[in-house]
């Protein structure tokens, strides 16, 4: 074994457990502990921390499943960080791992969390050392400050790894991925809060902070104006809902056979949206760690990424990944061409990044048609009137799966960039990832509740 192979071999991680299947109950209460925890953590604040200039980044804070200025302030940023700079270099062919046997599998995982917690260290002392978050301003100059920027990077540091290891026990323990839930956990509080929060709004006191309480203060005060708002928010929010469960439910299905059993076959679905939320997820990821970069880098006095004007970008790269409020504008009779512009621009970047995103999650986590006709093929299932081979079945797939994997980005991207353009009570990425990600998790748990009901069932599935 070589130095490396050890190294990657002794990381700690979270065991698994004994049992090949864990019962529903075990599985809803790690899931629960963990979110409870999550939830916890957001609300424990760095000791010595001054200056937070990365409070007022809302959406890339439900993006990255983070809470600035609490402990959890990196949120899952290095964990996806590394996720998306490992399947680039595999994809690109600079880094190859053997995906199709276990040891190259082991070593994919293991190079993975070794690449997180060095970005796990790495954002936290960028985060530090570039005034995101900063010591009080009185300690500057002297021996203190640079203690307490010290103890700030390394609570940011225990922060990243608990967020580590709560998504490896989400993932061993739980039901769906730790990612997924933290995303899906913030972007679910904040539409509560914009949604029937009847508090005063911090932008405007005269109206409540929901959009529901407002739309009917706004009525009854004579402001058709501000009603109008509310309401596009609220029925953009309705729409990015029914559109991205329709598109989750829908499904190719494949016609297979067993061979030992005449006449007696399955449908193997094959979800249009092929790889689920993944792709907006890291494209959305990509994209808020380059709004931070730029902010970042304007406060240390190098704008090469761009500008910001108070929370708004207003010049270079990450002007264009910003989305305007077309829908907003629009009701307020002030959007202009640059604007339609921009957000065309915007909604082909969200694409664009889904689409390559896809092809490398697909290559990257045993969801080609390689790797599925293996598992049809371990079920003892084949392709009707073909004989029993691997290849016949591989090329079949090839044809469905290639297609899908670009179509369900598309409309994925697609979707979210809309709802992002159309000021829904979150941004419409985080809405999107929600939805997708609590139907994922619904199909899991219903999936786990048949095994538990029905014994035979469970048997027959796993043989």
């Amino acid at each position: 074994m070589s130095l490396y192979d050890s190294i990657i071999s002794n990381l700690p991680e979270v065991t698994g457990p004994e049992q090949k299947r864990l019962s529903f109950k075990e599985k809803l209460k790690w899931t629960g502990i963990t979110l409870v925890i999550f939830f916890v953590l957001g609300l424990v604040p760095l000791f010595g921390l001054g200056a937070n200039a990365l409070q007022q980044f809302e959406y890339l804070s439900l993006i990255l499943g983070a809470k600035f200025g609490s402990i959890i302030s990196l949120g899952i940023g290095p964990i996806v960080t590394a996720s998306i700079v490992l399947q680039l270099l595999n994809g690109s062919g600079l880094v190859k791992f053997d995906l199709t046997t276990h040891e190259g599998k082991k070593r994919f995982q293991g190079t993975q969390k070794l690449l997180a917690i060095f970005f796990i260290i790495f954002e936290a002392g960028i985060y530090i050392f570039m005034g995101g978050l900063a010591p009080p301003v009185e300690f500057i100059g002297t021996g203190l400050y640079m203690q307490l920027q010290l103890l700030l990077v390394f609570q940011l540091f225990l922060g990243g790894m608990l967020i580590m290891f709560m998504d490896e026990v989400i993932s061993k323990w739980g039901f769906g991925s730790g990612i997924s839930l933290f995303i899906a956990a913030g972007v679910s509080e904040q539409i509560f809060i914009r949604a029937l929060s009847p508090l005063p709004s911090p932008a405007n006191p005269g109206i409540a902070t929901g959009a529901i309480p407002a739309l009917f203060q706004s009525l009854s005060a004579g402001d058709p104006l501000t009603a109008a708002l509310m309401m596009a928010a609220v029925l953009s929010t309705i729409f990015v809902f029914v559109i991205a469960v329709y598109g989750q439910a829908m499904k190719v299905e494949i016609p297979l056979s067993f061979g030992r059993i005449r006449g007696h076959g399955i449908r193997w679905p094959l979800s249009f949206i092929y790889t689920s939320n993944i792709p907006v997820i890291l494209i959305a990821a990509l994209m808020a760690n380059i709004q931070l970069w730029a902010r970042l880098l304007q406060n240390w006095g190098h704008p090469i990424l761009g500008t910001f004007v108070g929370n708004t970008p207003t010049s270079g790269l990450v002007a264009w990944l910003f989305s305007p409020d077309l829908i907003g504008k629009l009701i307020k009779g002030s959007m202009t061409f640059s604007d339609v512009t921009h957000g065309l621009v915007y909604m082909l970047i969200m694409i664009g990044g889904a689409i390559v995103f896809s092809i490398f999650w697909v290559q990257t986590s045993g969801m080609d048609a390689k790797s599925q006709a293996k598992q049809i093929m371990a079920s003892g299932l084949q392709v009707p009137g073909f004989r029993r081979d691997q290849r016949v079945l591989e090329r079949l797939l090839n044809r469905y799966i290639w297609p899908l994997t670009v179509m369900g980005a598309i409309t994925v991207g697609f979707i979210a960039a809309l709802a992002d353009l159309s000021g829904a009570l979150s941004r419409g990425t985080g809405i999107l990832l929600t939805v997708m990600i609590i139907y994922k998790l619904y199909e899991e748990v219903a999936k786990q509740h048949m095994y538990d009901m029905h014994p035979m069932m469970r048997k027959f599935m796993e043989g």
